[in-house]
């Protein structure tokens, strides 16, 4: 995956997370994803595709993570457990992030269409990538623990 791909996704998770959720996040060193097994226990895939790039973003969460997250992004006490409505935070994190990538790739002359987002619960869930192209993963560190995110773009042949 070409690298001019990469800081749309950290910049704009960067800014979802501090300024939607009042969550400081500190990106880890990225590194090639081994296998197709989802980090966390709550995952939003989002399939990206341009005329010469396809793939898409993932972004997993730790539970204890995105319990947090989510009780700073609706200013309440966190939650106990994953519900239907911490899924469907993750959902609306994943669109803000994606539109974000999306809005920084536009001004590098990449413009992708954005699919509606696949939700997964579960830690271990294989995830079927839209591209042969090697998946980066970025990690992120929160005080909550960590969630990563995912990028699989790839020129089309």
């Amino acid at each position: 995956m070409k690298a001019e791909y990469i800081n749309p996704f950290l910049n704009s998770t960067k800014n979802v997370l501090e300024t939607m959720c009042q969550t400081p996040v500190k990106a880890k060193k990225p590194e090639l994803k081994k296998g197709n097994k989802s980090y966390g226990e709550v995952t939003g895939i989002i399939g990206m595709a341009s005329e010469k790039v396809k793939g898409c973003m993932v972004v997993s969460f730790s539970e204890n993570c995105i319990l947090n997250v989510v009780a700073n992004m609706l200013m309440e006490s966190p939650k106990e457990a994953i519900d239907e409505e911490i899924v469907d935070a993750v959902g609306e994190l994943t669109n803000m992030i994606c539109g974000g990538a999306k809005a920084q790739l536009a001004k590098l002359d990449h413009k992708f269409d954005l699919a509606t987002p696949t939700m997964v619960q579960g830690k271990g869930v294989e995830i079927s990538y839209l591209s042969d192209s090697p998946t980066l993963v970025i990690p992120f560190g929160t005080e909550y623990g960590e969630f990563v995110i995912e990028a699989n773009l790839g020129e089309e042949e």
